[in-house]
């Protein structure tokens, strides 16, 4: 399935350069030239237009008022950097040989509600087993932890048996991604396929088919499979933690976990981007990267925006608590699973 997925990314990927034949105008290599190719760029690729209500051609009217012909290259960026804000999109970056860009609002206006030294020293005294980027444990109640801080490193089927079957006597399992910023996206199959027995709906994909904002093709399916036969699978109740930076891959593989009936998402709304990221260049030779190709979960709702707790899971950490050691997200969820069984 993972190699399916792949491939078919690729094809997304590949669609969207051609983008129904239109030609894309040259631009001449100066201050207004640079920006021109930007907007064009955005308003021909960009997925998320009529979603975030945003009028494109009044933000470049903006903006475009701010280019003059002398203005320096750093001046050019911060301007163009200032209009990409406009798309409240994580994965939208302009990258250059002395910055880049990067919309931060999508986390920095929210509590953080996460402390990785809180869990390693109060909870397992530091003694935790580690693979990789993910590390392991088992909590007092009994209740196995798995901490993924990022999708960008993988683990192979044999790692995850071996992690679930050390925590396999345990009563419920808590995976904790509050702050995994995404990565690979066929790295979240090999963990969903634990939780789920036959062939499931992980969601739809949506792919752009012309220049025009609407030129949208029908939302299709991808689907996961369950681990190979003999892996080691999880029915018992899981708790999935998130917080605000809880981004891109993370998201989608929150969004995909919510759905499975043993399964609680618990902490704070996710921070979105399910957007699949596409490159360009303009002519001075800077990167644009920015969301493409829209994700929608296996209802068919956006998740662009976040994926929320499940019903009566909604919970911060609390400062003061925080201060002695005490997560509440954490506990929180130990409470809801051990109240399951």
């Amino acid at each position: 399935m993972i190699r399916q997925l792949k491939l078919l990314l690729f094809l997304i990927l590949t669609l969207l350069i051609p983008v129904g034949c239109h030609e894309i105008d040259s631009h001449d290599n100066d201050p207004r030239g640079n920006f021109n190719a930007l907007c064009d760029i955005i308003d021909e690729h960009y997925c998320f237009f009529r979603e975030k209500n945003i009028d494109w051609n009044q933000v470049r009217s903006r903006y475009g008022a701010m280019i003059s012909p002398k203005m320096s290259s750093r001046e050019l960026f911060q301007v163009c950097s200032d209009m990409l804000d406009e798309l409240h999109d994580g994965h939208t970056n302009l990258s250059t040989p002395f910055a880049t860009s990067y919309y931060r609002a999508w986390w920095s206006d929210y509590p953080h509600n996460y402390d990785a030294r809180i869990i390693e020293q109060h909870y397992f005294n530091f003694n935790y087993t580690s693979i990789g980027s993910v590390y392991y444990g088992i909590l007092p109640q009994n209740v196995g932890y798995i901490r993924y801080p990022s999708f960008e490193q993988s683990l192979g089927d044999g790692n995850w048996d071996y992690i679930f079957s050390f925590l396999a006597t345990c009563d419920a399992l808590i995976i904790d991604i509050r702050d995994n910023g995404g990565g690979r996206m066929d790295n979240v199959e090999p963990l969903v396929s634990r939780f789920i027995t036959t062939r499931a709906l992980a969601g739809y994909i949506s792919h752009k088919t012309g220049p025009g904002h609407s030129d949208f093709s029908e939302p299709y399916p991808f689907y996961f499979n369950p681990a190979p036969d003999g892996s080691v699978l999880w029915m018992k109740p899981v708790a999935v933690l998130t917080n605000r930076s809880t981004f891109s891959a993370a998201n989608n593989f929150a969004s995909i976990m919510k759905l499975l009936p043993q399964v609680k998402l618990i902490g704070a709304t996710t921070g979105g981007g399910s957007g699949m990221p596409f490159s360009s260049e303009l002519p001075n030779g800077w990167g644009i990267r920015f969301s493409a190709c829209s994700i929608l979960d296996a209802n068919g709702d956006p998740t662009e925006w976040g994926v929320d707790p499940s019903q009566g899971c909604a919970v911060d950490m609390d400062p003061q608590a925080a201060l002695d050691g005490i997560d509440t997200i954490l506990d929180f969820a130990v409470k809801t699973l051990l109240s399951q069984n």
